[in-house]
């Protein structure tokens, strides 16, 4: 098994890291939040007093940051991690950034001799806890090799979708079709409810109907239909509205680099952004069912 720098435990990387603890790895973590490191020790990882301590000894580094800003901050900034890792660790940033800052971290990587993916998940705070994540890969196809056996322990499912940088497009791209998708169930729903449906029964029938999605079966945004959805519990926990609009504010610059036409996308981000500004940046995506059901 494998020593393991992790750096990043947030509502995603804690359950992660725990995961790789499980599978038989030896995890030395680090992160901001004293909480979070005293929950890391509890699943058995040991906590470094510095990023640069948890890397020292590392075969495999693994960050699960919030923006590109952290990612570029933690391994290109004064005293960044590119000084620090050992030489053949390999690295792999499991943050969704900018396709951009995943290739400029990845050539620092690769001009200190080092192998490096971009790696970013989907499957949600569940998935991250149950092991079931979707890994989407930008590198090379051996680096990924490589790391296999180490993303198996966190993840079911692996898609290598190109060079540096095509996992975080890919991953936009499933996050910006995902926000479109929770804006219109909630949308539907509310319809629904205004004209005195049951939101549980009207979910239940989309479920098995051409409305179905993830939005409807796993996260859905009505509060009380799913027990263990974010909604029945105030709309906490899960991935955050702000998170969600970052992701859908890097889908659109994707675009306009391309050239692409993201209609939706856009009216979407707009849709999150209103739901920020009325205060509720900090709870679960599936709230933006508040912009137009703003009593529930």
């Amino acid at each position: 098994m494998s020593r393991i720098a992790f750096i990043g435990l947030g509502n995603m990387g804690g359950p992660m890291a725990a995961n790789l603890v499980k599978a038989g790895h030896a995890l030395r973590v680090f992160d901001l939040s004293a909480a979070s490191m005293q929950a890391a020790s509890a699943a058995g990882a040991v906590v470094a007093s510095s990023a640069a301590e948890a890397v020292a000894d590392a075969e495999v580094v693994i960050s699960m940051l919030p923006a590109s800003r952290h990612v570029e901050g933690l391994y290109l900034g004064a005293d960044g991690l590119m000084g620090h890792i050992p030489e053949g660790a390999l690295v792999i940033d499991c943050s969704t950034i900018a396709p951009a800052s995943a290739r400029k971290v990845a050539e620092a990587a690769a001009a200190r001799g080092l192998q490096m993916l971009d790696a970013p998940v989907s499957g949600g705070t569940a998935g991250a806890a149950a092991g079931t994540l979707t890994f989407i890969v930008g590198g090379q196809a051996d680096t990924l090799e490589r790391a296999r056996p180490v993303l198996q322990g966190m993840g079911r499912n692996i898609f290598h979708v190109g060079a540096s940088g095509a996992g975080q497009v890919a991953k936009l791209c499933n996050n910006m079709a995902l926000g479109v998708i929770m804006a219109a169930t909630g949308e539907a729903l509310a319809l629904g409810v205004s004209h005195g449906l049951d939101p549980a029964v009207l979910s239940q029938m989309m479920a098995v109907s051409t409305g179905r999605s993830w939005a409807t079966e796993v996260c859905n945004p009505w509060p009380g239909v799913l027990e263990n959805a974010p909604s029945s519990r105030g709309y906490t926990g899960g991935f955050g509205n702000d998170l969600m609009l970052k992701d859908l504010g890097l889908a659109a610059e994707a675009a306009m680099q391309s050239g692409a036409t993201i209609p939706l996308g856009e009216l979407a981000r707009n849709l999150y952004a209103i739901n920020s500004r009325n205060g509720h940046g900090g709870l679960d995506f599936s709230s933006v069912v508040r912009v137009v059901a703003p009593d529930i």
